[in-house]
């Protein structure tokens, strides 16, 4: 049995999260994966509840899990609030220890009329953003008063040395190409990470490197993309970036995210916000919550194939021409999530006449 903990948070968070929830319990149930959900607690509605964002009861229970499946934080009624909801998911990634935050995104093929960039440069966009999640100035020191702030941005060779080894792991199994992301013309954390970076992808001579500042970057994705396989970069850097990777396959909401680190359950979850305008209005575009869910299949639980199948259903969707207000079309949240699950029982019904043929043909083979 694998153990679920399922974070809804707020805003949209709760309606993506239950599309995302419905189509692994489908998958459980007809491929007898055993999963077991088990909601808990989080971001604002944890403050209007508990007081804290990341009540230990929450927190108690994702450690225990074997995965832990988040839909979305924040919202304006909580500006005023001692702790804000985006400090319960720093809480969490610092207790987890996840350190990595794997970002895919792209153009999808035979769907580049989603992109807003031109066909021909949004075609054949494969792109892995690597992001150190744990340090940088979103886990430094602040300081805030009216006239004043500052928040400092700090990073060690030991946590630029293991976020770049996972990058280089991963351009392994990709184009082998690694582009380390910095502003080392001008920062001194900058500086010691395009050093360290260099100093690592000296074990990986199968991988190339190439370093951009993150304003060329930034440019490059938009106007070239292609030339990117695997991103490295820190914290700050990787959530900016990642966003702007977004608008290539045509929508935010169409992306998810996996943070890792060393041992313990990873946290999925889509690249979005709570968009509290449109929550409860079964319009939001859960397509990203249910990559989320595909990526846990694939990384957390060591089911690619599972994985593989709820991303082609997914895609599928989309070819079908179901497509949210995000993405220009006028199909509400939960009827893109059940047309998914429709394409996920057409896909095993196929895979298992197949497996009943070979059965068959192994059997008169003797």
């Amino acid at each position: 049995m694998a153990k679920i903990i399922l974070l809804p948070g707020d805003g949209i968070g709760p309606e993506v999260i239950e599309e995302a929830r419905a189509c692994l319990a489908f998958l459980s149930l007809r491929c007898d994966l055993d999963l077991e959900f088990e909601m808990h607690d989080f971001g604002g509605v944890a403050i209007d509840r508990h007081g804290t964002p990341l009540p230990e009861s929450t927190l108690a229970a994702c450690q225990g899990a074997d995965a832990i499946l988040l839909g979305a934080v924040g919202g304006a009624q909580w500006d005023a609030a001692k702790e804000r909801p985006e400090a319960g998911l720093l809480k969490l990634r610092a207790a987890l220890g996840l350190f990595a935050n794997l970002r895919p995104g792209g153009a999808i093929a035979g769907l580049e009329d989603l992109s807003p960039l031109k066909p021909e440069i949004a075609a054949g966009t494969d792109i892995l953003v690597v992001r150190e999640l744990t340090g940088g100035a979103y886990f430094g020191e602040k300081s805030l008063d009216d006239e004043r702030a500052t928040d400092l941005c700090v990073y060690s060779r030991a946590e630029i040395e293991r976020i770049a080894h996972v990058a280089f792991t991963a351009a392994r199994r990709r184009a082998k190409r690694v582009t380390s992301v910095d502003k080392a013309n001008v920062l001194a954390t900058s500086k010691l990470w395009r050093k360290v970076v260099t100093e690592v992808a000296a074990s990986y001579p199968d991988v190339a490197l190439d370093h951009l500042y993150v304003d060329a970057a930034a440019m490059a994705l938009v106007t070239n993309p292609r030339r990117f396989d695997v991103i490295l970069t820190e914290n700050m850097f990787g959530d900016i970036l990642s966003d702007e990777l977004a608008v290539i396959g045509g929508s935010i909401g169409l992306l998810g995210s996996a943070s890792l680190g060393s041992s313990g359950p990873g946290l999925f979850e889509p690249i979005h916000g709570s968009a509290p305008d449109i929550a409860g209005l079964d319009i939001a575009n859960p397509a990203g919550a249910i990559a989320a869910a595909a990526m846990l299949l694939d990384t957390a639980l060591g089911l690619p194939d599972m994985a593989r199948i709820l991303d082609e259903a997914v895609e599928l969707t989309l070819r079908d021409g179901v497509r949210t207000a995000d993405l220009g079309g006028s199909a509400g949240c939960a009827e893109f999530g059940a047309r998914v699950r429709e394409h996920l029982d057409s896909r095993l019904g196929k895979r298992d006449a197949l497996l009943e043929l070979i059965a068959m043909n192994r059997g008169c083979c003797g």
